[in-house]
């Protein structure tokens, strides 16, 4: 409280008076971004008269009109989540699903002949594309941010999904090392419970070592292994890159995007705790990861004006940010339990976002 009180320049008393603790602050601002989801989709009266695709432009422009205005928080609706109370994510989750309702109707509407779970992948990948905005600060004028979006968002919604291929449940388990096992348990659980309430005693127990201080024979701090985590989420790109060696600017891209999303889903979670914990890297750390952010995104971006000349390099480091966090979202829309998406789908629609085709 005394940090956000010196951001205003107020003390922390003050802040008090409008809040009683840091954590209805942190209720009210969440919840009020996901009111705001369910307010934004709603048609007006005259929308009535209105055929399915203005009816589905309206949707999306009202949507990124929020989503730009509330750039600078909107990581609290989109990772921060898991921190609120029982009851409280209850709402919050049952505010989604209504925005997220009103989407998939607008969809149902322009493309009847689609099934529940294509109309499901298209639903968050468009919320994706959309939220995407709040996960980076690439300088582009707010009106050409929001066509970028706009634009990305139609060629989405009219795309034709590959058909769903039954997952191979057999594949051999995957050994190992003792320090690459402690990374993957770290990751389920930062995943899950979030870094901050994820202790030491916690990845030992999950990791199947005798104690918490055996931890420290592979990291020396808890902050070590987030570093460590955020270093294989960027060295996954870094991959992808150099394993785009086609000559032909359409071709690298697709190989690009076929390496990074086989190496995301085989560690699932990676991606997503890189998004949702970049605040709780070690002070020393950030600077660091910041730089090779940027590079991986820029070089990227390059792959993406190679095949479209004539897009900016700005516009296309967008794409990249939401071809980049639709893989995160629809990652979780794999596996058993939601057998609506699977690797094809995800590339087939990072390649739609990429190439706009």
């Amino acid at each position: 409280m005394n940090e956000i009180g010196a951001e205003l320049d107020i003390s922390h008393a003050a802040v008090y008076r409008h809040f009683p603790s840091k954590y209805s602050l942190f209720r009210q601002e969440t919840l009020r971004l996901s009111e705001l989801g369910v307010r934004v989709v709603r048609l007006p009266e005259v929308a009535r008269n209105w055929d399915p695709q203005r009816k589905f432009d309206f949707t999306v422009d009202a949507m990124i009109g929020a989503a730009l205005a509330n750039r600078g928080c909107g990581a609290l609706l989109r990772w921060q989540h898991r921190y609120l109370d029982d009851d409280d994510r209850r709402v919050l989750l049952d505010q989604v699903a209504t925005t997220e309702a009103a989407l998939r109707d607008r969809i149902e509407q322009m493309r009847p002949e689609l099934s529940d779970a294509e109309r499901s992948v298209i639903t968050s990948a468009l919320m994706s594309v959309i939220t995407s905005v709040c996960d980076h600060r690439t300088r582009v004028p707010a009106p050409e941010l929001a066509e970028i979006l706009a634009t990305t968002c139609k060629t989405i919604v009219g795309t034709t999904l590959p058909t769903m291929v039954p997952a191979d449940t057999d594949l051999p388990a995957v050994r190992r090392h003792h320090h690459e096992l402690v990374m993957f348990r770290a990751v389920e659980l930062f995943r899950t419970r979030g870094y901050p309430v994820v202790s030491v005693e916690d990845i030992a127990t999950a990791s199947g070592l005798t104690s918490a201080s055996a931890l420290y024979r592979y990291y020396r701090s808890k902050g070590d292994l987030l570093t460590a985590v955020f270093h294989r989420r960027l060295d996954r790109i870094t991959t992808a890159v150099t394993a785009a060696s086609d000559s032909d600017p359409h071709a690298a891209l697709t190989q690009l995007i076929e390496s990074y999303v086989q190496d995301s889903i085989s560690e699932p979670g990676l991606s997503f705790v890189y998004h949702a914990e970049s605040a709780n890297l070690p002070a020393a750390d950030g600077a660091t990861m910041n730089h090779r952010q940027r590079l991986a995104i820029e070089a990227c971006a390059q792959f993406v004006t190679a095949a479209r000349p004539s897009l900016p390099p700005a516009h296309a480091q967008v794409l990249v940010h939401a071809a980049l966090a639709l893989v995160v979202d629809l990652e979780q829309l794999m596996g058993t339990d939601h057998p609506e998406c699977g690797a094809a789908r995800i590339e087939h629609l990072m390649s739609d976002i990429l190439l706009g085709t």
